[in-house]
């Protein structure tokens, strides 16, 4: 399962653009977008879902219990 932060960090290395250019399009600060990249943990749902939004992913709550069982 990949990373929230390696997820966005590749997908928008993919659009070509930086994180500055990346952040005004996806309406959130630049510093939303460092911490998402940087891995942080302490991440607003809303702003985060902004950022996902780009690639047509949203974030939401998945059964752990599930999750495990179809990996398995």
């Amino acid at each position: 399962m990949k990373r929230l932060a390696d997820f966005v960090k590749e997908h928008r290395k993919e659009t070509g653009m930086t994180q500055e250019e990346f952040a005004d399009r996806c309406g959130v600060a630049l510093t939303v977008i460092r911490k998402i990249e940087q891995g942080k943990t302490n991440l607003n749902l809303d702003k985060v879902n902004l950022v996902l939004q780009m690639f047509g992913h949203e974030l939401a709550p998945v059964n752990s219990k599930t999750l495990n069982d179809e990996a398995s």
